[in-house]
């Protein structure tokens, strides 16, 4: 066999039906829209229309809730935070708040405080004052032999 003689199996390939042209075609004058109305124009875009009908997404109740003032907390994993004093970006031995963690290039905003979690290791004696922490997160800067001081500004979670 050769590169010539390649060749799609019969009936693998079929060619396109070519509307609008001519009588002969049987997809000739209307191209297959019928006569008149809005679907035999062009430009027409009718997702989600019922005829009429109440559309389903009108008949479904809406769902959900935002709260108007949630609180956002810029997100820190202690894991991070033991990176950055690896790396001389923290000083472990001053305490911790949270301007120094935006200062050091952790956090980029501190939004309505910072909130650490426990997600990474921690071997330094970190002396850590911040908004919020998960429990889990207190036990781990205290199994390493610190402190985490959750500020009484955003005691009200």
């Amino acid at each position: 066999m050769k590169l010539h003689e390649l060749r799609d199996n019969p009936g693998a390939t079929k060619k396109a039906k070519r509307i609008g042209r001519g009588p002969g075609s049987g997809k000739g004058k209307t191209a297959g829209r019928g006569i008149k109305g809005q679907k035999s124009r062009s430009g027409v875009a009718l997702n989600g229309y019922e005829g009429g009908q109440m559309p389903l997404y009108q008949r479904l109740p809406k769902r959900g809730f935002n709260k108007p003032n949630r609180k956002a907390f810029a997100v820190v994993n202690l894991g991070l935070i033991q990176k950055f004093v690896d790396e001389g970006k923290l000083d472990a031995s001053a305490a911790i708040t949270e301007d120094a963690l935006v200062a050091s290039g952790l956090v980029r905003r501190k939004l309505d405080g910072v909130r650490v979690l426990a997600k990474g290791d921690v071997t330094a004696k970190l002396n850590l004052t911040v908004t919020g922490a998960s429990k889990s997160a207190i036990e781990a800067v205290e199994k390493a032999g610190g402190s985490l001081t959750v500020a009484a500004a955003a005691a009200a979670e």
